[in-house]
């Protein structure tokens, strides 16, 4: 299981691979959400979101025997970009499996990483017997995107820049919101939180319609959703939270909150405009939140986790023409 000295040891393995992504504000921001609000742009990173953290914490804890033969993902796209570089910097071969919907611009760039992209339809396959049976044919290891101790562990490392900063900032008490989809982000961070910041609490921010995580929080249990597709926050849905991921969310985590794909189109929206981030939409959930579910916040202060910024140019053209000051 992903503890506190796994997360530390995928930071020393990263290294400066990753960018130390800072915090951002805005008075504006302040003044809509009624509280101090921090954004950490995860957008900025490389591949254009957190996941190059936790598919270089995975890729390189492979034995290199393992490693030379190459990796598999199964992913709509932003973890399939960090699984896809990571592969490229390592000098090995990559295979994604993607679903033929996702945003075009996903999986072009995957392509361009060097991987070999392998589409699915996720209304009719089932991703992960495909993504099964390709790892055991060419005999690839596959990289979870969330579920894995390895991963997690790499995506921890963004709470322990989190935990850095607030001290910086003099935040001894805050609410981190952290965009979730299968929560690999989300109980990374609440493990960094746990051992290097105490006053700060993450929660899981979902879209309407995909609230597995908020659902399971508040019922004790795991929760699946309905449906499979459907919102412009494709980045994080998810049939249900990890096995491996709720455990921790649920000791860790406060309430989740919920958010439309309108509101995650308006912050995607203001956070262009006012800190001059692009966002995707399912990387804005968190800042969504802050500035839309005031009353579900007490805290005085929020840190928003801008998760990933890889959204197709139409999408970005067309939220700002609708939602733009």
């Amino acid at each position: 299981m992903t503890d506190i000295d796994m997360i530390e040891a995928a930071r020393l393995r990263i290294g400066r691979r990753a960018l130390y992504t800072p915090l951002l504000s805005s008075p504006f921001l302040d003044e809509i959400a009624g509280r101090r609000v921090f954004v950490k742009p995860e957008c900025l990173q490389r591949t254009g979101s957190f996941k190059f953290r936790g598919a270089w914490s995975a890729v390189s804890a492979l034995d290199p025997e393992t490693r030379s033969r190459g990796v598999l993902a199964v992913s709509s796209g932003n973890h399939a970009q960090g699984v896809a570089l990571a592969a490229r910097m390592h000098g090995i071969a990559a295979v994604i499996v993607m679903p033929s919907d996702a945003p075009r611009s996903k999986i072009e760039n995957t392509r361009a990483y060097g991987a070999e992209v392998v589409l699915y339809d996720r209304l009719t396959e089932d991703r992960d017997l495909l993504g099964a049976r390709l790892a055991e044919e060419r005999r690839l290891s596959l990289i979870r995107p969330f579920d894995e101790p390895l991963v997690i562990a790499g995506q921890g490392t963004v709470g322990l820049e989190i935990a850095e900063q607030a001290r910086e900032e003099d935040i001894s008490s805050a609410d981190v919101l952290v965009c979730c989809g299968g929560g690999g982000l989300t109980s990374g961070i609440a493990l960094a939180l746990e051992a290097r910041a105490p006053g700060l609490t993450a929660r899981p921010v979902e879209p309407a319609g995909f609230d597995d995580t908020a659902r399971s929080l508040k019922s004790g249990r795991i929760e699946r959703n309905e449906a499979m597709g459907g919102s412009v926050c494709d980045a994080i849905v998810t049939p249900q939270p990890g096995n491996i991921t709720f455990p921790i969310t649920s000791r860790l985590c406060g309430p989740g909150l919920v958010v439309t794909d309108e509101e995650a189109l308006r912050a995607m929206v203001l956070a262009f405009n006012r800190l001059r981030i692009v966002v995707e939409p399912g990387g804005a959930v968190a800042l969504a939140a802050a500035l839309f579910r005031k009353d579900e916040i007490t805290a005085d202060t929020v840190i928003a986790v801008c998760s990933g910024g890889n959204v197709d140019p139409d999408v970005f053209a067309d939220a700002l023409t609708r939602y733009g000051d």
